[in-house]
Order: structure tokens, then C-alpha cells, then sequence
């Protein structure tokens, strides 16, 4: 016998997955065609989610995300890398490179774990808690690329170089496939990277995560 559940706490919950995924907000009329139920519902449950700061409407009414969503996201950073310092400690030895796990913090894109290679002669320095805005360096564009359709012609993971540090390339994979969780795993080196060797790497290692926490 299936346990009993709570059709609002249901519908609520499934209005914040929504606007998760919906960087433009969504209208009343929207939400309430995806959730297959009345604009009154709809704004039943916007309101309560508004009083507790979990969704905000903008001067057009359109809903999103609200600033509350960011502080329970930092409660569940030390999560997020618990699951991926092993994967990370792999991908720092095998590549030679400084591997990171960065997380989407507002328009920023935030380092919570960092791992430096143990054999390498030198390597970047990247300090935990570094911040730089999402459009810049391959940690951030990995995650704006995450909230986009996978194109299946292209490749997993984003390379740029010298956006962030003159001299230093990065690689980062977003990881995918985990509720209410925009980030991404990648390295940054000094010099010359051999994206071939390095990219599916990244790309595996982000998959690595995503399956640890799912």
C-alpha cells in the first residue's frame, strides 16, 4: 500500500523544481498548465511560497526563485563535497592539474572544494571560496552550459584560457541529473593542457559526482 503524501507539499514542491529550471521565471498561467491545475491553486501556492521567501515575482509577475533558495543551498554545500572530494582527489593525481568543484551562488560561480596534484613540480594555486562571475572561466560557463539542452554534437565539457588568470587554461564538465543542484567539476592549469586527455576526464569525474549524489 503506497505511504499517504500531501498533494499541496506535492504541487508546492513541484513549483519550485519548475522555476528551478526556468532562468526566465514563469507566469501564473504557466506553472499552472504544467502542474494541470487551476490559476486559483496556483496562486494559493505562490503566495505561501512567497511568505517564506522561496519564490519572489517579478515587475511583470512572472515567478522565480527566491533569495531563501540560496540559503538552504548553502546548508547543503558541505554534502556536495563530501561526494565529491574522492572524485576530485582521482582527477588532481591524474591529470596533474588543481581539480575544483564549483557551485552557482546568484550570478556568481562559487569554488567549495578544491584538490592540488601531490607530484607536480607546480601547479595553480585556487584558493576555496574564490568567486567570479558565472560568464567567465570554464567552472562558470561548464554550469550556464548544465541549464541549457545537451547538444549532442558537442562535447561534454567547456575549455577556455586565460579569462580568469593570464596563462592558466581550465576544463570544467557541469553536473547534471541532480535536483536543485547547479554546478560543476573541473581543473585549471598553468601552460599547456592537452584537452583530449584531460576533457573526458572532467567529464567522467562530473558524471562520478552526479552519481554519488543521486
Amino acid at each position: 500500500m503506497p505511504a499517504e503524501t500531501s498533494q499541496t507539499l506535492d504541487r508546492g514542491l513541484t513549483v519550485l523544481e519548475l522555476l528551478a529550471d526556468a532562468p526566465d521565471g514563469l507566469s501564473i498561467t504557466e506553472l499552472a498548465a504544467a502542474l494541470g491545475v487551476s490559476r486559483t491553486v496556483v496562486y494559493r501556492l505562490v503566495n505561501t511560497l512567497e511568505l517564506h521567501r522561496l519564490v519572489r515575482r517579478d515587475s511583470e509577475g512572472r515567478a522565480r526563485l527566491g533569495l531563501a533558495v540560496l540559503h538552504y543551498s548553502r546548508r547543503v554545500q558541505p554534502t556536495l563535497r563530501d561526494a565529491a572530494l574522492p572524485v576530485l582527489r582521482s582527477l588532481a593525481e591524474d591529470t596533474g592539474a588543481t581539480a575544483h568543484l564549483t557551485v552557482a551562488d546568484g550570478e556568481e560561480a562559487l569554488a567549495i572544494a578544491v584538490i592540488e596534484p601531490s607530484w607536480t613540480d607546480y601547479h595553480v594555486s585556487y584558493r576555496m571560496g574564490s568567486r567570479h562571475a558565472l560568464d567567465q572561466g570554464a567552472a562558470g560557463k561548464a554550469i550556464l552550459a548544465g541549464r541549457r539542452k545537451p547538444d549532442p554534437a558537442g562535447r561534454p565539457f567547456v575549455v577556455t584560457s586565460g579569462e580568469l588568470q593570464a596563462g592558466a587554461q581550465g576544463v570544467s564538465s557541469p553536473v547534471l541529473g541532480v535536483p536543485g543542484v547547479e554546478a560543476s567539476i573541473g581543473v585549471v592549469v598553468l601552460g599547456k593542457l592537452d584537452r583530449e586527455f584531460v576533457g573526458p576526464r572532467v567529464a567522467r569525474a562530473a558524471v562520478e559526482v552526479a552519481k554519488r549524489l543521486a
